[in-house]
């Protein structure tokens, strides 16, 4: 059950407006950190089930601003293997449980952070050598089983990406083409499962015009806004909201 009260405003509008910035100016990375902030306080269906459509309304209003800036290679490469990823986490997703899912939201956020960390300090290093298309095979593989459970599909995408040398625009473009496509793959299996509701589409319709506000705002700092103050917060909320889920799935 969704209950529109106070508090859920409190926490979805932020959650809805935070996405969006990062959907459209920071390369889509982060923005799965609006579903676990989401599952902190719904079942993780439901979670899931309104945020895709908002960033799916996202998606559209990021295209223009990008519009064939972007990779076609490297977008079909990631397509490709996004499809059985997807396969993959509906399949998983009418066997599990909701404690499941609350556990892999909060591992993919914990494990989300600690490459972030462990790429900074130098631990794990990304070639500079151009990848194949099994690498980007691989990657929309990963994208879209991880994008499919908790909408953190961004990670391996970004892996691959990076070998490929994009400037900083194509990069941001194939990152929002590349979701746009990969949201529109969960859509049918989100249907069939039963992830859509009359109350998830209820608060689709309620927060949309954040989520529009997000991406505009999002454009915006892609050009004006250095990225690191942002991901510095996107990284203690995902810590903190990992943890959370990973005890609530446990206990």
């Amino acid at each position: 059950m969704v209950s529109f009260d106070l508090m859920f405003f409190a926490i979805t509008i932020p959650a809805v407006l935070f996405a969006g910035i990062s959907k459209a100016g920071f390369g889509s990375g982060a923005a799965f950190a609006s579903s676990s902030i989401l599952a902190l306080v719904l079942e993780p269906g439901v979670a899931l089930g309104i945020m895709l459509p908002l960033l799916m309304l996202m998606d559209i209003f990021s295209l223009r601003p990008y519009w064939r800036r972007w990779s076609w290679l490297d977008f079909k490469r990631i397509a490709v293997g996004a499809l059985p990823g997807v396969a993959l986490g509906a399949w998983l997703y009418d066997i599990a449980d909701p404690d499941l899912f609350r556990l892999l939201i909060g591992g993919i956020s914990l494990g989300f952070v600690v490459w972030v960390i462990a790429r900074a300090r130098g631990w794990v290093r990304i070639s500079t050598d151009p990848a194949g298309p099994v690498w980007g095979g691989v990657a929309g593989l990963a994208a879209g089983f991880t994008s499919f459970v908790s909408h953190a599909g961004g990670p391996p995408v970004a892996v691959y990406l990076l070998r490929q040398g994009l400037e900083k625009t194509a990069f941001q473009a194939t990152t929002v083409i590349t979701f746009w496509a990969i949201n529109l793959m969960k859509f049918i299996p989100y249907s069939t499962l039963g992830i859509f509701t009359r109350q998830t589409l209820t608060a689709d319709l309620l927060l949309a015009p954040f989520a529009v506000i997000g991406v505009f705002l999002g454009v915006r700092a892609h050009h004006l806004v250095p990225g690191k103050p942002f991901f510095m917060f996107t990284y203690v909320a995902l810590t903190l909201t990992g943890i959370k889920l990973i005890w609530d799935g446990l206990f």
